[in-house]
């Protein structure tokens, strides 16, 4: 029907002025006039076709040169293609991010699928950060020009194709300590992921945004410490008898005080303020409140034992440098914390200290050691606790490895090598649904809360973490 028409159309002269300033207007308004035309033409043939007169075609008010046509055929033949490219692109996207499921470890699996949407070109919110580079710092330092050195941006890599097998080979060996197999590394290699790319969403990186400031910017409630729930909390030798040099004793039985009850932690932090200094350096805000609530104890109306506050600003400054073993250190911080328990003489608990902390990384081994010293905030003959350092120490470590199938063993150590005292924390998490981990917590030594600081005890619960807490 459409080449009846065409070669009608060839030999009908432009003879209204309508036409001639069709003809004159620009090409895309020319387009939408094509289509109006055909339009007109198709009802046209089927009235002509139901009258059997084909041969008295009514001319159109509009007229159009065959080439404009030809010319429109050709752009749509250009968008079927690119449709076909779209679809094509987007079964290569799915099939690299059904790829990304088969990596087992958290920070790699989230490192392809951020690869896959990279290629996609997904538009980001987020700044990248540029960590302090500590070495290249330390030799301006010692050279008499002190400045701040930062890691230069890395630039985009492009491979021919004969050396892309090759490269691939040796991202795949690169990735083989942070995957939990060797066909998890091809799949990253194929991918493109590289350790950089993974450093990114490491529990370290994303707990204190050392790569990029997190879209939820500052003054925002995030998690920080665990937000648990234990309703099974059983301590093998309750502190019947808590006291310190300072404080009269406070004696109970073994029914005010039960071995087992419920204890639960909610913890969280905030952003202050990011990049200060002009640096990546944030400072952020904590708050941690641990109660252990003697919620089996009917005969004495359920009270809480006890309840430890915490809470403290810090500031964090992403860095880099080579550590031993393949290590790398990510961060160093400093910051101050009150630990107090807001009960009266004698039970009253407080001591104030200021630490410097670090976060380093092997593989997905992630460590947090800090180093603290105390403020008085009290003369030492009234302090409620003088003695807290000799069961407490002068610093903790914290530890996390990350696990395969979303778990996690990590942990909190400290010693006082003067004293030989100190205490050991040992947590296990395991994913239960999409929100809710459930939690094993195993501690044994001093301080298990602060009214508690110098008696030796080992405890047990068994509950649910309530966020995606990673350990530090």
């Amino acid at each position: 029907m459409f080449s009846h028409i065409t070669a009608q159309r060839r030999t009908v002269p432009l003879i209204t002025t309508r036409q001639n300033i069709l003809l004159q207007t620009k090409k895309h308004y020319l387009n939408i006039a094509v289509g109006l035309a055909l339009t007109c033409f198709t009802v046209q043939v089927q009235a002509a076709d139901k009258t059997q007169s084909d041969n008295e075609l009514p001319v159109p008010e509009a007229a159009f040169e065959y080439e404009d046509y030809q010319v429109s055929q050709d752009a749509n033949t250009a968008a079927q293609d690119r449709q076909v490219v779209s679809k094509e692109f987007i079964a290569q996207q799915a099939k690299l991010f059904s790829e990304c499921t088969q990596v087992q470890s958290s920070a790699a699996r989230l490192a392809c699928f951020d690869k896959v949407a990279e290629q996609g070109k997904t538009p980001s919110y987020t700044t990248t950060k540029q960590p302090v580079d500590l070495a290249k710092t330390f030799k301006t330092t010692i050279s008499g020009n002190p400045q701040v050195v930062f890691v230069e941006e890395n630039s985009t890599n492009t491979f021919s194709d004969e050396s892309l097998t090759a490269n691939q080979q040796s991202a795949t060996n690169s990735l083989d300590t942070v995957t939990d197999n060797q066909q998890e590394a091809q799949v990253l290699g194929s991918v493109g992921v590289t350790q950089a790319d993974i450093e990114k969403y490491t529990p370290l990186s994303l707990a204190y945004d050392l790569d990029q400031n997190s879209e939820r910017g500052t003054w925002t409630v995030r998690p920080y410490r665990p937000t648990y729930l234990l309703p099974l909390f059983y301590t093998f030798d309750p502190n019947l008898s808590p006291s310190t040099p300072s404080q009269d004793v406070e004696s109970f039985d073994s029914n005010n005080i039960r071995e087992t009850e419920l204890k639960f932690q909610i913890s969280l932090k905030t952003k202050v303020a990011e990049d200060l200094f002009d640096t990546s350096a944030d400072l952020w805000f904590g708050y941690t409140q641990e109660s252990h609530w003697q919620v089996y104890n009917e005969d004495n109306s359920r009270p809480f034992r006890a309840t430890d506050y915490q809470p403290e600003i810090f500031l964090t400054q992403p860095v880099t440098a080579d550590l031993p073993f393949g290590g790398r250190l990510r961060m160093l911080g400093a910051g101050a914390i009150h630990h107090s328990n807001g009960q009266d003489d004698p039970l009253s608990r407080s001591w104030n200290r200021a630490y410097l902390m670090a976060g380093a990384e092997w593989g997905k081994l992630s460590v947090v050691p800090r180093l603290w010293a105390r403020v008085n905030n009290e003369s030492s003959s009234s302090e409620d606790n003088p003695d807290i350092e000799d069961y407490m120490g002068y610093g903790d470590i914290k530890f996390l490895y990350d696990l395969p199938d979303q778990q996690s063993l990590s942990g909190t150590l400290r010693y006082n090598p003067s004293t030989n005292k100190g205490a050991a924390q040992i947590d296990y998490i395991y994913p239960l649904t999409e929100n809710v981990n459930g939690y094993v917590q195993l501690f044994q030594g001093y301080g298990e809360s602060i009214i508690d600081y110098n008696h030796e005890n080992t405890s047990i619960g068994f509950g649910i973490v309530l966020n995606d807490w990673k350990g530090f």
